[in-house]
């Protein structure tokens, strides 16, 4: 690919708009064409990160595995997009996973690539350091809103007929149906008691055979509801683990995010002071020639 069309892609990206056409084309003359076949890997999670990527052509997924196993997708980057700026700036390894969704070409640029696009143009420290704190934030967000697990989903794959009986009859127990059964039940028993002739009587006053069927039932009954309660106490325990688990997280992705921007900040000012001294030392040799 020619210099220009290289140029011409840059005036597209955000991060090189501000050049003019001469220093575009002075910064593409010194990048790279890379290119990726769907499926492959561009990088993972922890490779040492060397240089950031354009993409020319295709599409990139970002992502990265959780400790618990998910696969949490951080972008879709397509034409135009850059990335992998954050271990280019700091030095770091790298803080996900590329993987190619469709065929890639992209632009390569390495550390001193960037060097010479912040010597000819500072201000696009500021912009780079802009759309990486965006990043951040999105990342930050995301991992905000992702509970790790689901406390209502993890209970029930773990129980057994058994429990699934034991909950729906404490369930059902608790119903108004179950009382108005209980209700009518009761009303005939005694009714046929106590109005039915007497050689059709079979529990007579004190009614010594309800009063046993009510003590077994509500023994079984008490049983079922403790059994239920338990399992309630345990589905508390999961919630407010996972709760705890959403909270950590968050809490340690905001200190993640606050330690990134301030090395990146510091990174960024150091490069800006370099270049200052450099342009200063350039002009006082101008100046000394003329």
């Amino acid at each position: 690919m020619s210099t220009g069309s290289l140029s011409g892609l840059l005036a597209e990206v955000s991060l090189f708009a501000r050049l003019d056409e001469q220093e575009r084309d002075f910064l593409a003359s010194r990048v790279r064409i890379v290119r990726f076949d769907a499926g492959s890997v561009m990088f993972r999670y922890g490779d040492p990160g060397n240089s950031m990527y354009v993409l020319k052509a295709g599409r990139v997924e970002l992502s990265l595995k959780t400790k618990t196993g998910e696969h949490m997708v951080f972008a879709i980057l397509g034409e135009h997009d850059f990335f992998g700026e954050i271990s280019l700036l700091d030095g770091g390894a790298r803080t996900a996973s590329a993987h190619v969704l469709d065929d890639v070409e992209a632009l390569e640029i390495d550390r001193s690539d960037l060097d010479e696009l912040f010597r000819l143009q500072p201000s696009a420290a500021l912009h780079l350091l802009t759309a990486t704190g965006g990043r951040l934030r999105q990342t930050t967000q995301l991992l905000r809103n992702a509970s790790t697990r689901n406390p209502n989903e993890d209970i029930e794959e773990r129980r057994t007929l058994l429990v699934r009986l034991t909950d729906w009859i404490a369930q059902f127990a608790g119903s108004l149906v179950f009382l108005g059964i209980h209700v009518g039940y009761f009303a005939f028993w005694l009714g046929w008691n106590v109005f039915a002739p007497a050689d059709y009587h079979f529990d007579q006053f004190p009614f010594g055979f309800l009063t046993l069927v009510v003590s077994l039932e509500t023994i079984i009954l008490s049983v079922f509801v403790l059994l239920s309660q338990n399992r309630q106490a345990e589905r508390d325990r999961v919630r407010n683990d996972v709760e705890y688990d959403v909270n950590l997280k968050a809490e340690m992705q905001i200190a993640h995010m606050h330690e990134k921007i301030d090395e990146n900040y510091a990174a960024q000012q150091k490069r800006l002071d370099a270049i200052e001294r450099k342009l200063e030392t350039m002009a006082s040799k101008a100046e000394y020639s003329a």
